[in-house]
């Protein structure tokens, strides 16, 4: 009820201020077409590494703006070539960065950077390790890019599959932003049809006073989202216990092509969730700066179930012995509720310099601190016992010193080497306590714990040269020291200790690039890079009474990937054509399976021998298509990722890697009618994608799979007047029901006013 009544409250307020732009708009004369304009200091052009050798896409916050429909930052980049984001819902929090070489849940296979400052979480690599989108607001972003591949010796062996750069801007006069967005998704699956609705409210102020510029954001999300899981096939019970005749239960076919029973709807979050930032920004001199920020996010969620079965009398039943069809079944641990508070913090301080002369520097230091991170959790049914599990000292500090010298002077120069350290330390602290109430109860014995930490310290240079007019040769190499130290994993009575282990990595890089003509150029690019074990993945397992087998592997591999490409790019008029050709072959590859060569056959993350992908890819863009103001972006790939040796699980040989799917693509066409009016359409595609080794999956459609999906999206924008826009937007406006394991967003509705001074 009290989501309900902020919703219309929210949309009261939507009405009321819809309603004053338009009679300002009535009274508005000739002279409103002269708008004046928002002045701010763009970042874009800094935020990325000059001469990178690996191919690159972006897309500017006016565009953002025009066509896309944006409630939290990962929205920005859904539309860039090779990228998909795995939101399950608004206010979620696994969205997961997805590209040409890695799946959805590879979430150490990307890195995300607002500007220099590392976002991503490199705790673990699954769903659970999101990068921290939440400490970036779309409302100061200028411009948003992907970097594919470990083809720069600038960035960690993570960017196998791509790094994400949010560029930020800052202002150079006063300026206000407001913006109140409202959404409603329609779902409907199985026997849950339901609206699912929630509003962003955001705000900025900036300035810049002499040699000081500030800007501080906040929002607020209120969002309910819809069921991330469902209860399917409770055990099977056998004993003398009396059953609960119940009905309600919905038969479908799994992925494997088995019945299947569904019980009920599971993991409606609904999130409540208010993020700060503030940004400083101080000329110490005319050409060296210093930058600080304080990010802020909490989160107060509460996780509901909803059981489909119901007893003679209609009261809906959630635990205990049922009968279904004359079955008897154990519904314990089906339906499980939870709770979540949260509270993160962010501080990072950098320096650059920006002489462009033969020197300059930069550097930034960065701590990220999960200060508050608390889940309560149901054992079985609404109330009773259930666990806590306590994340607080988990986090992560980065450090990072770069310089550019220019031997010929200025930026002109032919000759130029780029330089740098990086330190990072990851630490999980994770402990799991019985409790009598899982709701108010207080925290009892210890039941789990995983805790770990890895360490990285690297030193890379990357070398241009200009060798004659048309012709540019990069080369570099990245030297990286990792440790794993600390690991321990208990099961409340037992731990284990695991050893400390280090090893050193060394990344060879090379790039050519030729401009063929005017119009024409060629690049060809080789990387080496090492994804490193993550802490989750070393130690976060369990450990039996026998005190002397564990379920995870400290003793996993670093992922190698060796990766080549070559990219041909056409400049256009008013627009670009790029083709680009890759193969990535990843040794020791780091995924969940099941050892088949031992008895019993254990399933935990092993390293895979040997995967390689091939894959092409199209991208094009263009302004100005037959009619002014007609503007398209798109691309199209097609990638085949296969393993070729296997020797934990023989038998997989030969099938395709999880998560990548062979085909996937993007289009987005907009309208300018006038500075006032555009309008959008966009599509995003996706082929199916396999989710195990053994490609056990044969029913690709429904809840468990990784399904295709065709989802069109649209956006329509009116400025009002020179301080007020509204805007509405679709997404998947055909309604598409796709999977992504659990399901994806169905037909999402919005309305946004937004206010710039």
């Amino acid at each position: 009820m009290r989501h309900c009544a902020a919703f219309s409250r929210n949309r009261l307020v939507l009405a009321v201020t819809l309603a004053l732009g338009q009679i300002s708009l009535a009274h508005a004369d000739n002279t409103d077409k002269q708008l004046a304009e928002v002045t701010v200091q763009s970042q874009a052009d800094s935020s990325l590494p000059d001469n990178l050798p690996a191919t690159t896409s972006s897309m500017r916050a006016d565009r953002i703006a025009q066509t896309t429909n944006v409630t939290s930052t990962e929205d920005t980049v859904k539309y860039l070539p090779d990228v998909q984001v795995r939101r399950r819902y608004i206010g979620d929090q696994n969205s997961i960065i997805a590209t040409r070489t890695s799946g959805q849940t590879s979430s150490a296979r990307a890195l995300l950077y607002a500007d220099d400052i590392l976002l991503s979480n490199l705790l673990g690599n699954s769903y659970a390790y999101p990068p921290r989108w939440n400490l970036v607001s779309p409302e100061e972003i200028s411009q948003v890019n992907a970097i594919y591949g470990p083809f720069s010796a600038e960035y960690p062996g993570n960017a196998i599959g791509s790094v994400i750069v949010l560029s930020t801007r800052m202002p150079d006069k006063f300026e206000a932003h407001a913006s109140s967005t409202l959404f409603d998704e329609s779902f409907s699956q199985y026997k849950t049809s339901q609206h699912f609705t929630g509003s962003k409210n955001a705000a900025m102020l900036g300035s810049r006073a002499d040699r000081l510029a500030w800007m501080i954001e906040a929002g607020h999300l209120d969002s309910l989202g819809h069921p991330a899981s469902f209860a399917a096939n409770p055990n099977k019970y056998t004993g003398a216990s009396a059953a609960t005749t119940v009905s309600g239960a919905v038969s479908d076919v799994d992925t494997t092509g088995a019945k299947r029973l569904i019980v009920g709807a599971t993991g409606a979050e609904h999130s409540i969730q208010d993020n700060a930032n503030l940004k400083l920004s101080y000329d110490l001199t005319p050409t060296l700066k210093l930058n600080y920020t304080l990010g802020y996010w909490q989160n107060n969620s509460t996780v509901s179930v909803n059981s489909y079965l119901r007893d003679a009398a209609g009261n809906p039943v959630y635990t205990g012995i049922v009968s279904i069809d004359g079955q008897k079944y154990n519904l314990a641990n089906a339906f499980q509720p939870s709770k979540k508070q949260q509270e993160h913090l962010l501080n990072a301080l950098s320096f650059k310099t920006s002489t462009d002369g033969s020197w300059d520097w930069q550097g930034n230091i960065s701590i990220y601190d999960f200060s508050k991170d608390r889940q309560r959790s149901a054992t079985a049914g609404l109330t009773g016992a259930g666990t806590i599990s306590d994340l607080a000292g988990t986090g992560w500090q980065t450090v990072d010193l770069k310089g550019d010298w220019r031997p010929d002077g200025g930026l002109a120069s032919t000759h130029q080497l780029r330089f740098g350290y990086h330190y990072d330390h990851y630490a999980l602290n994770s402990h799991s306590y019985a409790t009598s109430d899982w709701q108010s109860g207080t925290q009892g014995s210890q039941t789990a714990a995983f805790v770990g930490n890895t360490q990285i310290h690297a030193l890379f240079a990357q070398d241009s040269w200009r060798l004659q007019p048309g012709v540019q040769l990069i080369a570099g190499g990245r030297y990286e020291w990792w440790s794993a130290f600390g690991g321990a994993t208990s099961s409340g009575q037992n731990t284990y200790h695991d050893p400390a282990r280090s090893q050193q990595f060394f990344s060879p890089k090379a790039a050519v690039v030729l401009d063929l003509n005017d119009k024409w150029s060629l690049r060809t690019a080789y990387g080496r890079g090492y994804r490193t074990p993550t802490v989750a993945e070393l130690f976060q397992g369990s450990v039996p009474s026998s005190n002397t087998i564990v379920n995870n592997n400290p003793n996993l591999k670093a992922e190698r990937a060796d990766t080549g490409e070559v990219t041909a790019t056409r400049q256009l008029q008013g627009g670009t054509l790029r083709l680009t050709a890759f193969r990535e072959q990843v040794s020791d590859a780091l995924l969940s399976q099941t050892n088949t060569t031992v008895t019993p056959n254990v399933t935990n993350i092993q390293n895979i021998d040997r995967v390689v992908t091939n894959g092409l890819e199209v991208a094009f863009e263009q302004t100005d298509i037959g009619l002014r103001g007609l503007d398209f972006s798109g691309n199209i790939t097609y990638a085949k990722s296969q393993i070729r040796a296997n020797s934990n699980n023989p038998a997989s040989v030969g099938n395709p890697f999880p998560g990548i799917p062979r085909w996937r693509a993007t289009a987005v066409l907009s309208y300018r009618q006038s500075d006032k009016l555009s309008y959008s359409l966009a599509a995003r595609y996706s082929s199916f994608q396999s989710s195990d080794v053994g490609n056990t999956v044969i029913n690709g459609g429904v809840y468990g799979a990784n399904s295709a999906y065709l989802i069109m999206d649209t956006r329509i924008s009116y400025r009002l007047d020179r301080q007020f826009t509204v805007a509405l937007g679709v997404d998947n406006l055909n309604n598409d029901k796709s999977f992504a394991y659990h399901p994806m967003p169905q037909r999402t509705s919005y309305a946004q006013l937004k206010f710039d001074y």
